[in-house]
């Protein structure tokens, strides 16, 4: 017996012509983040990936370095799910040592077996394998009892290209599409706990980000700037190496603040972040930008303030959590790995002159106006050039 990594594809198996460059790019992605791991052969076989360790490898280390792997894999988008399983010959004798050593039945009460039979020159059908290994499994464990609705364990066995492979059940993947397959795009990236969800939901859909954060120091800590870089990092350990432009604000917010009426300063403010934002797309070749806004979270995200932020930028604007509730992102960014990040209390620019009584059903006329009457937009391309040089947060420094 020997473990394997089994990762089941999601939805890219429902691709046409093209789903050949889907898999290639999950499997590109899949062996980098597998380097430093071990050493491991990655084969797709009928929409299922294995990742076997070499033979290189110890017998000894080999179920670490799968349980690695395994770590590794559930943070690559396009995995639907992930198993460690025994590899061993189809005959029902090896089979059932897999099952006794692999799967917990010795601490289990209720059991019951599914089979999948991928080759269909094996001698005994599905049902015949599950009828079988369950007789001989009751056999040698006594105490069980077969329960078909409600198992503590599920034995799965599956019979392919020459091999059973036993397992319980898999855990579930990222889903989603390998990053980059669905173009490229601009994350407004904040402190806070909403913008990172938003960028990796659209991550998840095949996008490559490029983060963009804005700051006002000395209004701003620098402790925030390092808040923002971790939180890029863990999206990393999810998107892959990702840019990141930290672009100063300040003098942008203290002329607006000078010049603009009080109550737009909000929209005001985010219409000049999408403008910068849009500069840096153009720059990196972005199709979009993306928001953590959510339908009437605050003051600005109501459907009249959005409308009237939205048109500052020439590009589409993702808004990826605009039908979730607050509860629904925060079980998001724990999920994730950022919430606890996000929470720390290093405030952001956008508390920075916050409105004592700000617009909700903003008209874009009076913006408009007060754009043209102001000086402030002349100071974005300073800010814009300020953040020639992007960082890249990558996984490791989380």
């Amino acid at each position: 017996m020997s473990p394997v990594l089994m990762l089941k594809l999601g939805e890219m198996v429902l691709k046409g012509l093209n789903r050949a460059r889907f898999e290639q790019r999950l499997l590109d992605t899949l062996r980098r983040r597998l380097e430093g791991l071990g050493a491991f052969s990655v084969r797709s076989l009928q929409s299922t990936v294995y990742v076997e360790p070499e033979e290189s490898v110890p017998a000894e280390r080999r179920e670490t370095v799968v349980l690695r792997a395994r770590d590794a894999a559930l943070r690559v988008f396009g995995i639907a799910a992930v198993t460690v399983a025994e590899k061993t010959a189809p005959d029902l004798s090896p089979v059932l040592q897999a099952a006794l050593s692999h799967c917990g039945l010795q601490t289990a009460q209720t059991f019951k077996v599914e089979a999948r039979r991928a080759d269909k020159s094996y001698p005994l059908t599905s049902p015949q394998i599950c009828a079988e290994l369950g007789a001989r499994l009751l056999e040698r464990l006594p105490h069980l009892t077969v329960d078909v609705h409600r198992p503590e364990v599920t034995v799965w066995v599956e019979i392919r290209e020459g091999f059973a492979y036993v397992h319980t059940a898999p855990l579930p993947g990222a889903g989603g599409l390998p990053a980059g397959m669905s173009g490229k795009a601009v994350l407004l990236l904040s402190g806070g706990i909403d913008s990172p969800v938003a960028g990796w939901r659209m991550a998840r859909r095949g996008l490559e980000l490029v983060a963009v954060h804005f700051h006002s120091y000395p209004y701003t800590s620098r402790e925030s700037l390092e808040k923002v870089r971790e939180l890029a990092c863990r999206l990393a350990a999810w998107h892959g190496p990702m840019k990141l432009y930290t672009v100063p604000l300040t003098a942008v917010q203290e002329r607006m603040r000078a010049e603009g009426p009080e109550d737009y300063f909000t929209l005001l403010l985010r219409r000049s972040m999408a403008r910068i934002a849009s500069a840096v797309a153009l720059r990196e070749r972005c199709s979009a930008l993306i928001t953590g806004e959510s339908l009437g979270q605050v003051a600005s995200q109501t459907l009249e303030a959005m409308a009237v932020t939205g048109t500052a930028s020439t590009l589409p604007v993702f808004r990826p959590l605009a039908g979730m509730d607050k509860e629904e992102i925060v079980t998001t960014a724990r999920q994730i790995g950022t919430f606890e990040i996000s929470i720390r209390p290093f405030e952001d620019c956008c508390t920075v002159f916050t409105p004592r009584h700000p617009r909700t059903r903003p008209r874009p006329g009076p913006v408009l106006d007060a754009e043209a009457k102001g000086t402030w937009i002349a100071l974005e391309g300073e800010a814009l050039t300020s953040a020639q040089r992007p960082e890249v947060a990558y996984a490791p420094h989380c």
